[in-house]
């Protein structure tokens, strides 16, 4: 009798050890998404420039680019003064939590190319990319 319970004992425990389920590591679904806002506008007076100018927002990270998007082409004399300037926010992918390289790429139509970067730190929840287009 005491053989039969101490078999009966080590198969329940082995059942209950061969049962346990292995939890997830926690994920935190409530982080504070990161965003970007960028703002293009200038604070010269470029009503003579007939020069097309194509702006692309950037996103990157060491290695990869996580977000790029152009514009639509506009002369120069059409980027918006501080009153009237453009924004757009953007989330960033993944809500990736990486320092990051944000910013603006141009290129200006006979001329040639050009960029504007900030850093978005390791951590930071929201980046504000003001460019003031001379």
């Amino acid at each position: 009798m005491k053989v039969y319970s101490l078999l009966v004992i080590v198969a329940v425990v082995s059942c209950l050890a061969a049962c346990k389920k292995e939890q997830p590591p926690y994920e935190n679904h409530f982080t504070q998404e990161r965003i970007v806002r960028y703002e293009l506008y200038t604070t010269k007076d470029f009503s003579d420039e007939s020069n097309n100018i194509q702006f692309s927002l950037t996103m990157r990270k060491v290695g990869k680019t996580l977000f790029d998007s152009t514009l639509a082409t506009m002369k120069i004399s059409e980027i918006p003064d501080s009153a009237h300037r453009i924004i757009i926010e953007r989330r960033v992918p993944r809500n990736d939590t990486s320092r990051l390289a944000v910013g603006f790429d141009y290129a200006i139509e006979n001329v040639g190319n050009s960029w504007y970067v900030d850093e978005f730190p390791a951590g930071d929840t929201l980046k504000v990319v003001r460019f003031s287009f001379k």
